[in-house]
């Protein structure tokens, strides 16, 4: 006999002449073979399922959202309002797969949270026969998210420091703090490269080009694992494609731009992270939903690629095959059709997975072999993790060492720091390093601040300015009024204060984020009069389903600032003070004339609690700007969707009245000083389609100050057998110089770096005439190859080269 199923979708116990039935609490199976850890996790596996009920081996296939109590008793289940309540009583004899943001769904101190969920694992593994305990999952998009961790930059910002060891470094400093109490997968990173700046999520994004996100993404899952936590890479296939930038809108694109642009950077994480799960987007493309896509889940990411982790779903997205994409008449059909894609887990709570699957397998309709397969992973997963061990224990590393008495919540509360110094200091380097400063007439830096500074705009004195939506004050605590934000977020008004402690400082808003109302412009206007200099603080308010300017479900109609905002920039620049336009926000935004009329631009993307100290160390010249623009900066609000990557027909011509060049191009970011790129040598410019180029450049520091330079490289195809972008980026490299220093960069380009989709959909490198183009940005070449490959075309798949490789010698140190 199967055991019974409530109505509420949860398995319940039955009687049942079954031996392999649940039992009334654990049992002791120190010396049974899923236990020993000298043993293949997979053997581990095996074993456990042959021993595992039906209803068992599901329970392991879905998590419940809960939250965990601020008092340090045991997690509670939360009510969502797309699910029904979960009775977990009525669930835990059978097991359960995961647990849903224990930390992340209500503030919490980390002691406590840390208390409550060893309780609760505690009781999830004495629940059931086996022992098994829950895994625990998280989001961790900018920093964990949860209350009192540090809040870093969002992942445009990592974008922007084309920096992918900084970036290992803050992601495995965030799986320290997250596994020290009890959380074992991170849902991150994003690897959704952007195709339109309107959609909301751009500010989870790394950027509009796929290689400057599969490097840094793969960086960050690099950090995150070497921490114990399992990343998960997102949103598998197509979520940033959407049409016309709404959120969970359907996808429309070709197989060629799928696989040339959307799924490289998956690509390069699976091969080269050590990544272990990974989450199916919502979308649908060219009407097939990409939690029921088979060639995708199973035939590209498992057969062709390799992948052996698990496969999550995104929140709600399997129960969406039902009822927002209709190609499932029931929750059981959808459960089936999700599990033979090769999703193995229901998230964030049990719904499809439940009583629907269950039912659908009694009536033949799901084979129970799709069970058996999601199972094997999720388990060999938790043998990896160190769940299935005889020494498991319940209590999290941070408590580990706690002095008896201790366990009582009072005493807990505050020992647990998840904002440490050292955390802030590296959360302030990446800010500092995702700074651009678009452009400058001279005015920067502040060497000699002026006497009078008028600090104008509605980012000015907001302490949330610097968060994006997933950032723990701004996705939870809005919903906690009352609750302090557990960390210092200063403004930028008291991080000028710091920056510059002898200048008089005024401030006024001048308008709000996305509202309509100019009567403070008058006072703005005023004050921007009357001081040496106006630093104008613009951008967005971070919020989640229409809450915000930026964020998931936040989508623009086009790029002109929100609200009124480009109105009171206008009425500033029109005073004759020079103004320093300061944007904090979650996407680019085109500027009208402050392109040209303000006196210097500074591009922040959401840079985290310590973003305005950033900021102000950039203003003043104490740190040297070295950011460069992950996305490009329109020129035109209505010009999109558009990015770098287009085709010529996607560049300005003379049959369009809509012109896509924009003010600053992708790669695009000034420094304090100069530096000249001179003597290029092409060593091997002839080479076989199955070869490589070597060439060599010097790049000096010619200016006063130290500074950094990216080189970035790109590939033009002038003549190809399908339409290309007009270049695309294939390397880069930071070269950090002391005035008059110099650096000799010598690159060795394979010729798989030039590979392509061809028109019989496979990856091909095609002979014929190349450029190869060292640049400063998309929009600034200083430096060009001519190279030719050779002999015939060659197909090239997933084993293919993904890098060139860079070698940098420095010739001269500062004088």
């Amino acid at each position: 006999m199967t055991a019974n199923i409530d109505r509420a979708g949860v398995p319940t116990p039955a009687e049942t002449t079954d031996s392999r039935a649940p039992a009334s609490g654990a049992t002791d199976h120190r010396t049974t073979p899923w236990r020993d850890p000298t043993l293949a996790p997979e053997a581990r596996a095996d074993a456990l399922i042959a021993a595992m009920t039906l209803q068992e081996k599901i329970s392991q296939l879905f998590g419940v959202w809960v939250g965990a109590s601020d008092e340090g008793a045991e997690v509670a289940p939360f009510q969502h309002d797309m699910e029904e309540a979960v009775a977990l009583d009525d669930l835990l004899p059978y097991g359960l797969g995961q647990l849903t943001r224990p930390f992340g769904t209500a503030p919490v101190d980390a002691a406590v949270g840390a208390l409550s969920l060893s309780r609760t694992q505690e009781r999830i593994a004495g629940a059931n026969r086996f022992g098994i305990p829950a895994l625990a999952h998280e989001e961790c998009l900018a920093g964990f998210a949860t209350w009192g961790a540090t809040a870093y930059p969002v992942p445009l910002s990592w974008g922007a420091t084309f920096h992918p060891e900084l970036v290992r470094e803050m992601a495995a400093a965030i799986g320290r703090d997250m596994r020290s109490v009890g959380v074992h997968q991170g849902l991150a990173p994003v690897l959704d490269v952007v195709r339109d700046a309107r959609w909301g999520r751009v500010e989870e994004t790394i950027g509009e080009d796929p290689y400057l996100v599969g490097t840094v993404a793969t960086a960050y899952v690099r950090g995150l694992e070497s921490a114990g936590v399992v990343a998960t890479l997102k949103h598998f296939a197509g979520y940033s494609a959407s049409r016309a930038g709404r959120n969970l809108a359907p996808v429309g694109m070709g197989a060629r731009e799928r696989a040339d642009i959307i799924l490289t950077p998956f690509e390069m994480a699976v091969r080269e992270s050590g990544v272990r799960s990974v989450m199916h987007a919502y979308t649908d493309t060219d009407g097939i939903p990409s939690a029921a896509d088979g060639p995708l889940l199973t035939g590209l990411l498992r057969d062709t690629w390799g992948f052996e982790g698990t496969v999550v779903a995104d929140y709600f997205g399997i129960a969406f095959l039902k009822t927002l994409h209709g190609v499932a008449g029931t929750f059981g059909e959808a459960a089936g059709a999700a599990l033979g894609a090769g999703v193995d887990v229901e998230l964030p709570t049990v719904k499809a997975f439940g009583s629907p699957l269950s039912e659908a397998i009694e009536e033949g309709l799901v084979p129970e072999a799709l069970v058996d397969r999601a199972v094997r992973r999720v388990l060999v997963q938790k043998a990896r993790l160190g769940l299935l061990d005889p020494d498991w224990s319940p209590v999290s590393p941070a408590l580990s060492g706690m002095a008896p008495g201790t366990e009582r919540s009072g005493a807990l509360r505050g020992t647990v720091r998840l904002d440490t110094d050292g955390n802030r200091a590296l959360a302030r380097r990446v800010a500092e390093q995702a700074v651009v400063l678009l452009s400058n007439d001279g005015t920067l830096p502040l060497a000699t601040p002026p006497a009078r500074i008028a600090l104008i705009g509605p980012n000015a004195d907001t302490p949330t300015a610097v968060l994006g939506c997933y950032a723990f004050p701004v996705h939870v605590g809005g919903q906690h009024p009352e609750t302090p934000f557990g960390i210092e977020l200063p403004t930028l008004r008291a991080a000028l204060a710091a920056e510059f402690p002898h200048c008089e400082i005024v401030t006024a808003r001048g308008a709000d984020i996305d509202g309509s109302d100019t009567d403070g412009f008058a006072e703005a206007a005023g004050l921007a009069a009357g001081a040496d200099l106006v630093i104008v603080a613009l951008g967005d308010r971070a919020g989640l389903f229409g809450r915000g300017t930026s964020g998931e479900g936040c989508d623009a109609e086009d790029l002109a600032l929100p609200g009124v905002q480009q109105q009171l920039l206008d009425a500033l620049l029109g005073t004759g003070t020079p103004v320093v336009v300061t944007l904090l926000a979650g996407r680019p935004y085109a500027l009208g004339s402050a392109v040209e009329r303000a006196a210097a631009v500074v591009q922040s993307f959401f840079p985290g609690e310590e973003g305005t100290t950033a900021i102000a160390s950039v203003l003043s010249g104490r740190t040297a700007p070295s950011g460069r623009l992950p996305v490009s900066v329109p020129r035109h609000p209505g010009s999109q969707p558009s990015t770098y990557l287009a085709s010529r027909l996607g560049h300005s011509s003379d049959v369009s009245s809509i012109d896509p060049t924009p003010a600053f191009g992708f790669g695009h970011g000034l420094t304090y000083t100069r530096f000249e790129w001179s003597d290029l040598v092409v060593e091997h410019g002839r080479a076989p389609t199955d070869g490589e180029f070597a060439l060599s450049c010097t790049i000096r520091n010619t200016g006063g100050r130290a500074g950094t330079e990216v080189l970035q490289v790109y590939l033009n195809d002038p003549v190809a057998s399908v339409v290309q972008p007009v270049q695309r980026l294939i390397g880069y490299v930071r070269l950090d110089l002391l005035p008059g220093q110099a650096a000799r960069v010598r690159a060795r380009v394979p010729a798989d770096l030039a590979s392509f989709t061809g028109r019989d959909g496979h990856r091909i490198v095609e002979p014929g005439d190349l450029e190869l183009r060292l640049s400063a940005s998309s929009t600034d070449a200083r430096l060009t190859a001519r190279v030719t490959l050779t002999g015939p075309v060659r197909t090239v798949d997933h084993t293919r080269r993904l890098h060139m490789e860079v070698a940098t010698e420095i010739l001269a140190d500062a004088p």
